[in-house]
C-alpha cells in the first residue's frame, strides 16, 4: 500500500486492505481495521494488515531519535 491509498471509513492513510469474498475491496486506517476487524475476517478472501509500519523507525531517523 502507498501514502495515496484511504481509509473508506474515514480518509485516513490505509494500513489495511480487505479483499472481499463476493468481490471488491475496502481500505481503513489501522485504527478502523482494528475495531472492524471480526467483522472483516467473516467476510474476506484476504486481508492485508501493515498497520506494524507505524511503530517502525524511520531509516532516516537520527540515532538519538531510535
Amino acid at each position: 500500500m502507498t501514502a495515496a491509498d484511504r481509509c473508506d471509513r474515514c480518509g485516513a492513510q490505509a494500513y489495511v486492505r480487505v479483499v472481499l469474498s463476493a468481490g471488491g475491496e475496502l481500505m481503513f486506517c489501522a485504527h478502523h481495521g482494528r475495531e472492524h476487524r471480526d467483522a472483516l475476517r467473516e467476510v474476506a478472501s484476504t486481508v492485508h494488515d501493515e498497520s506494524q509500519k507505524l511503530a517502525a523507525t524511520p531509516a532516516s531517523a537520527a540515532p538519538d531519535e531510535r
